[in-house]
């Protein structure tokens, strides 16, 4: 992203500030759904604060809000898929180099607009659909979508989001050991990993309890 922002102002300053906007905002509004919908239903507040209640009234909230979701994850698919799908691709042409099935790619013309020919790989298209089908196919199969997203996003959290930028933050900024800033880091650090396991331990919890009433294909509320 970073890469495709104009200058002046200087990139790594415009990037700086739309994550800070994004991450608060983010934070916010997550901290909003979680903290008022456990402070008014307790335990037993729906994993879709929209839905959840049986009421689907206005129709047109709910629809937006869909609208969003649907946004949402398309991006988000496609950010987290690519490293994975260049990667097998990447390896299958590396082992079969003389495959016309992984490596030729078919021109398809444009009859308009002046475009060039669009390359289409048969390897690609088969790989990537198949693909796509089989993560359809396995988020049918369990349908406790809030526990299994609490799950990846437990032990996701802590490393990616927490240990890995401060630690790279101390090494840049030379902050030297047992410093006040080195301590409240690391303190920082440990209680986001303890978050992280009660999250994970919760969300585990939560699966084992929709397997006992689990049958597939069968929406659970």
């Amino acid at each position: 992203m970073q890469d495709t922002l104009k200058s002046p102002p200087a990139e790594h300053k415009t990037m700086k500030r739309a994550t800070l906007i994004s991450v608060m905002t983010t934070t916010v509004f997550y901290m909003f759904c979680g903290c008022f919908g456990y402070a008014a239903f307790g335990d037993m507040a729906p994993g879709n604060l929209l839905t959840g209640f049986g009421f689907y009234n206005p129709y047109w909230l709910l629809d937006i809000a869909n609208a969003a979701i649907v946004i949402h994850l398309v991006g988000a698919y496609q950010v987290y898929c690519q490293p994975l799908f260049a990667f097998v691709e990447n390896t299958a042409a590396r082992y079969f180099p003389e495959s016309n099935f992984i490596n030729n790619h078919i021109e398809i013309p444009i009859p308009f607009g002046g475009y060039k020919p669009y390359k289409l790989n048969l390897f690609r298209l088969v790989w990537r659909t198949a693909f796509v089908c089989l993560t359809t196919l396995v988020a049918m199969l369990m349908p406790f979508f809030n526990d299994v997203v609490g799950i990846l996003g437990a032990f996701g959290f802590w490393p990616l989001t927490v240990y890995f930028p401060v630690e790279m933050y101390i090494v840049q900024k030379k902050i030297p050991k047992w410093s006040t800033r080195w301590v409240s880091l690391q303190i920082l650090s440990a209680a986001c990993l303890i978050i992280s396991v009660c999250a994970a331990a919760g969300s585990f919890a939560g699966v084992v309890i929709d397997l006992k009433v689990y049958k597939p294909f069968k929406t659970m509320y």
